[in-house]
């Protein structure tokens, strides 16, 4: 198969934020009495936190401003933001092809915060194109988000090659056509 383009989650993938954004959900779930436990949240990498906190006060028969919450979520994890540290085997790929192949980030994140991240880790510049859950309809695990970072680095989705952590990513993926890499097959266990 011939590789033209690079697409990569960040959370979970590029850098390792998961353990941080699990102690944001935390405060904020605490704050408005939602049960969210952590194997359910690290089944639900990749799904805007809009989407999830729609999610939790449906099942949970609460009545909340996903969308209010959502923000506090994020104002939770700012602070969290300096912690940040890359996830090394996957960096190097994308340090291996700066230049050489267009790349991409397809988050399920907001623009602001996986910008945020990628500038912290001195990693943007690598990325031709940066897309988050806002600039698309469908989230995880619909392709999406794959299909709208190939569009925007000109590489037709079979001809790209996608990195992602979580069941749901590798099913978007799969979806939008790509060649699927399970980043979790590459990280060696803590």
């Amino acid at each position: 198969m011939i590789i033209k383009g690079l697409v990569f989650d960040c959370d979970g993938t590029l850098a390792d934020t998961m353990p941080l954004h699990w102690r944001a959900w935390q405060l904020i779930t605490q704050r408005h009495n939602l049960h969210f436990p952590m194997d359910r949240f690290y089944s639900l990498g990749g799904v805007p936190s809009r989407d999830i906190l729609k999610m939790l006060a449906a099942e949970q028969g609460r009545t909340i401003d996903h969308i209010a919450v959502a923000h506090e979520k994020e104002e939770a994890y700012l602070p969290l933001m300096a912690e940040v540290e890359p996830i090394h085997a996957v960096v190097e790929i994308a340090r291996a092809h700066f230049g050489k192949i267009p790349m991409a980030v397809a988050s399920g994140g907001t623009q602001p915060i996986i910008v945020a991240v990628l500038e912290h880790l001195k990693i943007r510049h690598f990325f031709d194109a940066v897309v988050t859950s806002e600039m698309v309809v469908n989230q995880k695990p619909a392709p999406d988000i794959f299909l709208e970072a190939a569009r925007r680095i000109g590489v037709e989705p079979q001809y790209c090659r996608g990195y992602e952590d979580t069941d749901l990513g590798m099913q978007a993926i799969r979806s939008a056509g790509m060649d699927a890499v399970d980043v979790r097959t590459l990280i060696a266990p803590a």
